[in-house]
């Protein structure tokens, strides 16, 4: 899926791991990627963490999109540096599912926290 993602690859994110319902995702932070204050723009780690969970979601043969999702920004980041999204499925099952994705910088610091909630649709992945 990442792939054919141009926005994920623009962002310049790297899968650090793809596996089922758990996936891992990175993104160094580039001096276009910030707001007026010259902190990491929320909606850059919002992508970030929206990546991460999609990625976990899709595991199947079927599209898995965002039903909805939610985030808190803990902490700020600045140019220089990597974060990383981590997500996992936390409950669900049948089409409706629920991921917790939660960002860190390079030190290992949670700069975020997202939830979001998936449903599976009936269309084939490509």
């Amino acid at each position: 899926m990442l792939l054919a993602d141009r926005a994920s690859a623009a962002l310049g994110m790297a899968v650090e791991l793809d596996e089922p319902h758990h996936a891992i995702v990175s993104m160094p932070v580039r001096d276009d990627m910030t707001n007026g204050f010259g902190l990491t723009h929320g909606g850059m780690v919002f992508s970030l963490a929206d990546t991460a969970f999609a990625m976990a979601c899709n595991d199947g043969d079927r599209v898995t999109v965002a039903a909805g999702a939610d985030i808190a920004f803990l902490a700020p980041t600045r140019p220089g540096q990597t974060l990383t999204a981590e997500a996992r499925l936390r409950a669900g099952g049948g089409r409706s599912r629920l991921y917790d994705v939660t960002v860190t910088d390079e030190t290992g610091a949670v700069v975020a926290e997202f939830r979001g909630r998936s449903v599976t649709t009936r269309d084939q992945l490509a």
